[in-house]
């Protein structure tokens, strides 16, 4: 099973040097950090050294706040301003390039480059890590979710919720997909995520969910129980499924009750981030509701 995103401390140097005698020019776009960076990018997974591309200014200003160790910081030439802003917040013992436009925009996934990207070391989550922290929220799982800023919005709507963690399953786009991360808001750095697309990993979660206790919820967009009348102030974990055909027959089978967003009959379906959101939204609003009538 493979485990994935949060943050490694970054040690910062609190004397920084000048960002101008910090930076170093390349002009080939054969240098080793340059071709990893493009690959990183272009297979959409972490390196054989574990790490993930990233870019834009507000992406790599986020893995800075959320404590990412770095690699390596990469600036177009024609926005080498950003480095004045960024580099007093950057390790001392990162490598920090230069490159010329045409070499920074073939190597990064963005069609209208920021000018600056980077690879970051991300921590590994396992599934006790999500278990551990079912007193925060439910468990969010996608099952077959192809959409890069799908996903990325569901992870930024569950850290602002409250949420567990998130289970990525069979079919689910990689969370180091560009799109992803841009559409998280740096939520994908500090949220525990699990992949398990292997065949048999979500029957395994399954069992461990049930021996602690954990509600299977699947959500639909036409049948189920109307989402106000779910208790969600249980351990639960909320299963999403693809945006056309939804949940699996399979997976629908081991689910312990499924869920329906109440809408409009001139509306087929709603988004699968919109969904899955708004399921998060009513499992905080219960929580908040049970927090004030104990008090």
């Amino acid at each position: 099973m493979q485990s994935i995103p949060g943050c490694e401390s970054m040690n910062r140097n609190p004397e920084p040097p000048s960002s101008q005698g910090r930076l170093r020019r390349i002009e080939g776009r054969h240098n080793p950090l340059v071709k990893v960076l493009r690959q990183a990018f272009g297979h959409a997974e972490r390196t054989e050294d574990g790490d993930c591309a990233i870019e834009g200014l507000h992406v790599v200003e986020e893995a800075i706040r959320s404590g990412l160790r770095f690699r390596a910081v990469f600036f177009r030439e024609s926005a080498q301003a950003l480095s004045a802003r960024l580099m007093p917040q950057i390790g001392a013992h990162v490598e920090t390039l230069l490159l010329p436009d045409r070499i920074f925009d073939g190597a990064v996934a963005s069609d209208a480059p920021q000018g600056v990207a980077a690879l970051v070391k991300l921590k590994e989550f396992s599934l006790d890590h999500v278990l551990e922290r079912l007193q925060v929220g439910p468990v969010i799982a996608m099952a077959g979710l192809q959409d890069p800023g799908n996903l990325g919005t569901i992870l930024r709507s569950a850290e602002a919720f409250g949420s567990a963690g998130a289970i990525l399953g069979e079919g689910t786009v990689s969370v180091f997909n560009s799109k992803v991360i841009r559409g998280s808001a740096g939520s994908v750095f500090r949220l525990p995520v699990v992949v398990a697309k292997k065949v048999g990993e979500l029957e395994s979660i399954f069992a461990k969910f049930r021996a602690k206790g954990v509600r299977l919820i699947a959500t639909s967009s036409h049948k189920g129980v109307p989402l106000d009348q779910v208790k969600l102030t249980e351990p639960s974990a909320i299963f999403v499924g693809s945006e056309g055909a939804g949940l699996s027959r399979a997976l629908m089978s081991q689910m312990d009750e499924t869920v329906a967003i109440p809408h409009t009959p001139r509306v087929e379906s709603l988004n699968a981030a919109v969904a899955g959101s708004i399921v998060l939204y009513e499992a905080a609003r219960q929580r908040r509701i049970g927090d004030s009538s104990s008090d």
